[in-house]
């Protein structure tokens, strides 16, 4: 699992102090990327290097409780599902232990070095995606 740590600014909310929803896509998309800069290399240096992007197709979130200003968040990020071109990451909000917000993202591996096209996840990334479940006790 990785766990990625915020404090929500007062841009993130609305008049109320309550966090504007389309928020937590956000945060979930930064928590992806900073799990896969661990796990395999920042998403800058894979498309600057390589010609991947890892393009969302679908995410989804449910709202449990509110976030409000000042809040202060982890989202707990871990692999729920690997395919070959895609896999699926599972992103829990937690605020003083409490799941607030859970939710997903599917990416596909995508090459850019010509038109976007979704290819196979490379045999290596997969072992790492695949550890990361053994870790967490999922089995695939």
């Amino acid at each position: 699992m990785h766990k990625y740590k915020y404090k929500v600014r007062w841009g993130d909310t609305d008049a109320a102090g309550i966090v504007f929803t389309p928020n937590f896509y956000k945060w979930m998309d930064e928590a992806t990327h900073e799990y896969l800069a661990e796990l395999i290399k920042p998403s800058s240096k894979l498309f600057k290097e390589d010609k991947y992007a890892l393009p969302i197709l679908e995410a989804f979130c449910q709202f449990k409780k509110p976030l409000m200003f000042e809040d202060e968040v982890v989202v707990e990020t871990t692999v729920l599902n690997i395919q070959n071109k895609t896999f699926k990451l599972k992103h829990s909000f937690i605020r003083d232990g409490e799941e607030i917000a859970t939710g997903y993202m599917v990416r596909a591996w995508t090459s850019f070095s010509d038109k976007p096209k979704a290819m196979p996840i490379p045999m290596e990334v997969v072992e790492k995606l695949k550890n990361s479940l053994e870790k967490e006790g999922v089995v695939q």
